[in-house]
């Protein structure tokens, strides 16, 4: 086994110090673009992996955090064109596994991360939000979830500000729009 040399030893260092405080933030987004948490994970390490990569080309002591979800975006974006131009598969391991939930009368979940995640955000919610377009709630998410800056924004999904601007206030307007009945329940009236 080969010894690292002080370089190597620093750039891990540099690297656990910068980046590792964002893998939750990481998680619970890649959570929200695949909405599964084996997708989620998978994404995770990509980036996790990708940013190690090319760590000398982060900037020490700039925003970390931003870098990293553009990675991640941009890692999300490119697993979705290449599964988008594979032909559909089946796996008989998930078609039986799925069959086996419909046949039971109650199926109880023991994943935490799920229970956790679920009950974070109310069903209708997460509901709402996968159904926006991919664009508006990408640009939600990471403004009105992850509390980034428009800026910000737009240098991950490299756009301008004024087209997340857009976005975003389309995003937040066809949510009010879905989750009106949802709100309305719950005793809150339109002004």
């Amino acid at each position: 086994m080969a010894e690292l040399t002080k370089e190597e030893i620093q750039k891990q260092e540099d690297f656990e110090e910068e980046i590792v405080p964002h893998l939750d933030a990481m998680y619970n987004f890649a959570l929200r673009l695949t909405s599964d948490p084996s997708d989620a994970e998978d994404l995770v390490q990509d980036t996790i992996v990708k940013a190690f990569r090319f760590f000398s080309s982060y900037e020490k002591g700039t925003n970390a955090k931003a870098w990293l979800f553009r990675i991640l975006k941009n890692s999300y974006i490119n697993n979705y064109r290449k599964q988008s131009k594979q032909p559909n598969q089946v796996d008989y391991d998930e078609v039986s596994e799925f069959y086996e939930t419909i046949r039971a009368d109650r199926t109880d979940t023991s994943d935490l991360e799920d229970k956790m995640f679920r009950e974070l955000v109310d069903d209708d919610i997460s509901q709402a939000l996968e159904e926006l377009p991919e664009d508006f709630r990408t640009v939600v998410l990471l403004c009105d979830v992850e509390g980034f800056t428009y800026e910000e924004i737009a240098n991950m999904l490299d756009v301008p500000i004024g087209t997340i601007r857009s976005r975003l206030h389309r995003g937040r307007n066809l949510l009010k729009a879905q989750l009106k009945e949802y709100a309305e329940k719950r005793g809150y009236k339109e002004d």
